[in-house]
C-alpha cells in the first residue's frame, strides 16, 4: 500500500490518538480487566483500520461523482470500474478473458 503526504498524516493523527488508547487498554489488561481491555484495543485497533482501508476519501469521492454522472460520462472520465474491460494483464496465466467469434461458434456446434 503507497501512502501519499496526506495519507501519513492522516494516519499519524490516527495513531497519535490510538497509541494512548491502547497503552491504557494494556494496563487495564494486566489489572485484570480483561473484557475492558480487548474492548478498547478493539477500538484502538479500529481507529487506525478503519480510515486506512475502508474510509478512503479518494474512493468515496469517485464513487459519488460516479453516480452523479449519467451512465454515458462515467466511461469518458474514468469513473467507474466496472466499465472496464478485460485485458491481457487482467488473464491468469495466458487464460482467455474475452469471447471471441471462434468460440461463439463452437458454442453453437
Amino acid at each position: 500500500m503507497r501512502l501519499g503526504l496526506t495519507d501519513m498524516i492522516g494516519l499519524a493523527a490516527s495513531l497519535i490518538f490510538a497509541i494512548p488508547l491502547a497503552n491504557y487498554a494494556v494496563i487495564r489488561l494486566f489489572a485484570g480487566e480483561v473484557a475492558l481491555g480487548v474492548g478498547l484495543l478493539v477500538v484502538a485497533a479500529a481507529m487506525v483500520v478503519l480510515p486506512q482501508y475502508f474510509l478512503d476519501p479518494g474512493r468515496i469521492v469517485r464513487g459519488l461523482l460516479a453516480g452523479l454522472l449519467p451512465r454515458q460520462l462515467r466511461g469518458l472520465a474514468g469513473l467507474d470500474p466496472a466499465d472496464k474491460s478485460p485485458s491481457d494483464a487482467d488473464s491468469i496465466d495466458g487464460e482467455q478473458t474475452e469471447a471471441t467469434p471462434e468460440d461463439a461458434t463452437a458454442v453453437e456446434k
